[in-house]
């Protein structure tokens, strides 16, 4: 098992209970830092919980990481990586509107764990982060780290034939998208709607939180009091920067569109191009007959489609509201790897229920749509291509390839990383664990 990038999760607590013949004690020192047989056993929990068997490794696989851990931290210390206070509170925010959505809403979380968020957040606080250094430490090590064509090449001959990744399923998919019209009308009930909120907010009839919690339609700050954290200009639509970087701090802005609807907005911090704050955002709303209708309509489409009346990408470009796919004629582009091909193992759920029984070449039913910025519609997916599981290959597989090349280099470097920082730290191992192979790179001090 071989892992170097830190999974930042936020976790939940499990309670351990131990024989009484097991106290917990230290198994580790790094520097000044102590790893405890408590820390390797709730790691052990978490792992095994998400799969992992419980093997004979697993206890040196685990204490390795949280060695390898601690060693960064240790080292980020004393170079002065910095992570400011601000830099942690918006990462414990992000994760925190995060699990509070899994879990149906903050009053759910805060019940999961019997803590306010605000002791939920300095109980975390430490945990996210020394992680957060880790992760910074760690980027600083490898950042340079690169693999040329030859690389990949002479990595992919390495080898054995019977350990070449076998690679998924992929698939090609397009889709006809078509979204209920919004008349101006609804736009500006909307908008009114929301300028009466913003004035109960200014005359204190309601917070900002609550109201955000009550009235956005945003899933993933409504809960969180419509808190957003720390972002960067250009993680938010231009419409939405240009009035977090116009408001004056503390202030209650406007109301302003966004393709995602009306929004208020509150910025509580700037710092160069970076903000900080919450908002509101409501979305027009569309009534069930119209809906109705969208369906009717996109069904006709299908029918000029199947009596080839219409071709695939004619009917894309006269009648898809989607912005994105009709200039692809129709393609969904994968947003994690950037590209058009799908592994059917990681596939989008939606897509994956609207093309599973249909073949190359072929279109689903109509199928209720809703979009990351929360339009709702319907539409048509047609299966492009589909490629038959495989042993991965230079020519139809170099990303993959390449990919694993890259990141067994940067284990390469993060190996005489720690074999080169051990030697002037202080790193103590407990006996039942000396045995352990990846003590190898550790230089480790005999009693």
């Amino acid at each position: 098992m071989k892992k170097i990038i830190f999974t930042l999760i936020f976790t939940s607590i499990t309670t351990v209970f131990f024989t009484q013949e097991v106290i917990d004690k230290v198994i580790a020192v790094i520097g000044e830092k102590p790893i405890l047989f408590s820390d390797l056993q709730n790691q052990k929990i978490q792992m095994m919980q998400q799969g992992a068997s419980a093997d004979d490794g697993l206890d040196c696989y685990l204490l390795d990481e949280l060695m390898l851990q601690q060693l960064l931290i240790h080292q980020a210390e004393i170079d002065s990586i910095e992570v400011t206070e601000d830099m942690v509170k918006a990462e414990l925010d992000q994760r925190i509107q995060y699990f509070s959505a899994q879990i149906g809403g903050i009053e759910k979380l805060e019940e999961f764990y019997d803590k306010s968020i605000q002791e939920i957040k300095e109980e975390f606080f430490e945990q996210i982060e020394d992680k957060m250094k880790a992760q910074k430490m760690q980027q600083e090590i490898t950042s340079s780290v690169m693999v040329s064509p030859r690389e990949v090449k002479d990595f992919f001959k390495s080898i054995p034939n019977d350990s070449i990744p076998f690679i998924n399923s992929q698939v090609k998919v397009s889709q006809l998208v078509i979204a209920p019209e919004i008349s101006n009308d609804q736009k500006q009930n909307t908008k009114e709607k929301l300028n009466k909120i913003r004035t109960r907010i200014l005359s204190n009839d309601i917070s900002f939180g609550v109201a955000a919690e009550f009235y956005s339609c945003d899933p993933g700050t409504k809960s969180n009091n419509g808190n957003f954290g720390w972002v960067d200009r250009g993680d938010f639509v231009p419409e939405f920067d240009a009035i977090a970087f116009s408001v004056p701090i503390g202030e209650v802005s406007h109301v302003f569109e966004s393709p995602f609807g009306y929004h208020i907005v509150k910025i509580e911090k700037r710092r160069g191009e970076q903000y900080y704050g919450s908002h509101i955002l409501l979305c027009t709303e569309i009534s069930e007959s119209e809906l109705v209708n969208v369906k009717e309509k996109i069904k006709a489409v299908k029918a000029d489609i199947d009596s080839e009346n219409k071709s695939w990408n004619e009917a894309i470009s006269e009648f898809s509201t989607d912005e994105n796919t009709r200039n692809t004629n129709g393609v969904i582009y994968n947003e994690a790897s950037g590209e058009m091909f799908w592994d059917m193992q990681n596939i989008d759920k939606e897509i994956f229920i609207g093309i599973k029984n249909i073949e190359i070449g072929e279109f689903s039913s109509p199928l209720y749509y809703e979009d990351a910025k929360g339009n709702i519609g319907y539409r048509i997916l047609k299966l492009e291509e589909r490629t038959n599981p495989h042993k991965a290959n230079l020519k139809d597989d170099y990303q993959i390839i390449q990919n694993f090349a890259l990141n067994n280099k940067q284990i390469e470097k993060m190996t005489a990383w720690v074999t080169k920082t051990s030697r002037n730290t202080y790193v103590k191992i407990d006996e039942n664990y000396k045995t352990c192979d990846s003590n190898q790179k550790w230089n480790i001090i005999s009693d």
